[in-house]
């Protein structure tokens, strides 16, 4: 690619919110299973709407999972302070302005 159309795409990006969801010190605390299943069922349906992007959950002992929301970096935190898995203490969440480029997806 030239510089110019390396600049062109550059241009394109637009902002958006990457959510990286860590393991909490109550990950394993009594009722987790259902706490889980509610932050599950509210995270589908965050995407559902439109607000999640991007959702991948991560197989790690540390990580829990990542989300690209398309809400401000403002909404997205207090968005994600609401989240039953978050208030719990079972999820630490971290917040960060990022930009992608829209039509970009995850191959099917």
């Amino acid at each position: 690619m030239t510089d110019e159309q390396i600049q062109a795409v550059a241009a394109t990006a637009k902002p958006y919110s990457l959510v990286l969801l860590h393991w909490g010190p109550n990950r394993t605390m009594d009722g987790a299973n259902a706490i889980e299943l509610e932050h599950q069922r509210r995270m589908v349906s965050l995407r559902a709407d439109g607000i999640i992007a991007v959702l991948c959950p991560v197989a790690s002992d540390t990580v829990a999972g990542v989300a690209i929301m398309t809400v401000s970096v403002d909404e997205a935190t207090k968005l994600i302070a609401e989240d039953p898995c978050v208030q719990a203490g079972m999820l630490i969440p971290e917040v960060h302005l990022c930009h992608g480029f829209p039509g970009d997806t995850i191959p099917g």
